[in-house]
């Protein structure tokens, strides 16, 4: 079987449930360690995690402790409607005391995106030292398409094994990614999947029932690893098909 499945009622019961196991698992980790390092996901489903964590928990999480990650972007300019970045700064970043040196967001300003992948990874070898990236927490969504991060069906980017950010070609608007590859998310401590809308049921119910073709689909390549600990949160629509 994948990962536990958790069906909350609808997406502001989602958001609420998963923004209260955040903020614990952060506290709880940080009375063991100096820093909690989070990777976020883009996409529509977690704006409402980030406004609950902004309005329930930005006066009281240590966010001086906690590092804010993305696994992965659009390779748009940083205030284009269709930046994750964006989307993030509007729904946590301006409305919480963090101090800016722990917002390591993916840079898009370079002319070729495989430099910008180069140079997130670096940034990433700069916070997890010499040794391998292990993230506290990443944040994933999954498309109608059963992609995760911005790792599609059939991409050449599943297959990567060395680097820990690539770029990436999407049949999606636009077109261009960088995203952490598949070993960096199989190294975190814990993987949040946040599920939601009627257009993920079949998908979500073919990896479930463990078809042969589910292996086609990157989100089930992390859920069913044996690696993080992995919790699936997903709204009524996308459960449909698995819990009707």
């Amino acid at each position: 079987m994948p990962a536990p499945l958790r069906v909350l009622p609808d997406l502001d019961i989602l958001s609420d449930t998963v923004a209260k196991h955040l903020a614990e698992m952060a506290t709880r980790t940080l009375q063991k360690q100096d820093r909690f390092s989070i990777a976020l996901a883009g996409g529509k489903t977690p704006r409402a995690l980030y406004d609950r964590m902004a309005t329930q928990f930005g006066g009281t999480l240590p966010w001086a402790r906690i590092h804010l990650f993305w696994g992965d972007e659009r390779y748009v300019a940083k205030d284009d409607d269709l930046s994750n970045f964006r989307m993030v700064k509007e729904s946590l970043l301006d409305r919480i005391a963090i101090p800016e040196a722990n917002i390591h967001e993916m840079p898009t300003g370079f002319i070729d995106p495989d430099e910008a992948a180069r140079h997130y990874e670096a940034t990433l070898r700069d916070y997890f030292g010499s040794g391998e990236p292990k993230f506290d927490l990443i944040l994933l969504g999954m498309g109608a398409d059963g992609h995760t991060a911005s790792l599609f069906p059939g991409a050449p980017a599943l297959q990567e094994s060395g680097k820990w950010v690539v770029s990436t070609r999407a049949k999606a608007e636009p077109p261009i990614r960088l995203t952490l590859t598949l070993p960096v998310i199989l190294r975190a401590s814990s993987v949040y999947f946040l599920i939601a809308g009627s257009d993920k049921a079949e998908v979500l119910r073919a990896i479930w029932e463990g078809e042969e073709s589910a292996g086609q689909y990157p989100a089930a390549r992390v859920l069913y690893s044996r690696g993080p600990d992995i919790t699936c949160w997903v709204d009524p629509a996308a459960a449909a098909y698995i819990c009707p």
